[in-house]
């Protein structure tokens, strides 16, 4: 594993994190949800190897790129599944904050460095769960898919992030993203935010290419972030 030199030196003014697989262990909630949605849709279940694919990248996505289903197929499932876990509060009930996830959150926050959510998930849940963890007390801007799916990219809810932040007059100029997964790296690369990717998250190893550094602890992430 290589981290540039240049990530070890670099004065980060404010920090976007992924949530799922970044900031939460919430593969077993959202596998159970989405086992569920493909029961009430009719469908064979995938096994949960298949289904751990589904977690990190737009739901519409994936539902399309692993499932096959076309545009209708696509937002019955996402609406079947939202269901589920609306009903169930799997993607609460079966999740927790990754070990030292919090340390290095609060580690930020107390140096003053702005940070900001940046989630395909949606936005309503993903303020459930930082709430229920006792997490959202160091976010600036909690950002996440519209309840619509009309944001849902990554690169759409960075953008988002990004305006908001601006609006509240937070320096952008030295921005990064933290993350698991390519889809990550391609949608702040968008921005032109580099990321950081956690070995910790449901990414697999090819997808650090365009990473300027990966960790594989959240030690080693806030040495990147902090210094």
């Amino acid at each position: 594993m290589t981290t540039p030199t240049a990530t070890l030196t670099r004065t980060w003014t404010c920090v976007l994190f992924d949530l799922d697989g970044t900031l939460t262990d919430s593969a077993p909630g959202i596998t159970a949800s989405l086992a569920e949605t493909f029961t009430r849709l009719g469908r064979p279940v995938p096994d949960e190897q298949e289904l751990l694919n589904y977690v990190g990248p737009p739901l519409l996505d994936s539902f399309r790129i692993f499932a096959g289903m076309n545009p209708d197929e696509v937002l019955q499932a996402a609406d079947v599944y939202r269901s589920v876990a609306s009903e169930t509060s799997s993607d609460i009930n079966n999740n927790a904050v990754f070990p030292g996830v919090k340390g290095v959150l609060k580690r930020l926050h107390d140096a003053g460095i702005p940070l900001a959510i940046a989630t395909s998930k949606p936005e309503t849940r993903a303020r459930l769960i930082l709430d229920h963890f006792g997490l959202s007390e160091y976010f600036t801007v909690i950002t996440g898919a519209s309840d619509d799916e009309v944001r849902s990219s990554k690169a759409d809810v960075v953008a988002e992030a990004l305006r908001r932040l601006t609006e509240q007059g937070i320096d952008l100029e030295q921005t990064v993203m933290v993350g698991d997964r390519l889809h990550d790296v391609l949608g702040a690369g968008e921005h032109g935010v580099p990321t950081i990717l956690v070995e910790w998250g449901y990414g697999s190893p090819a997808e650090a290419t365009g990473a300027i550094a990966t960790v594989y602890s959240a030690d080693q992430l806030s040495t990147l972030l902090l210094g």
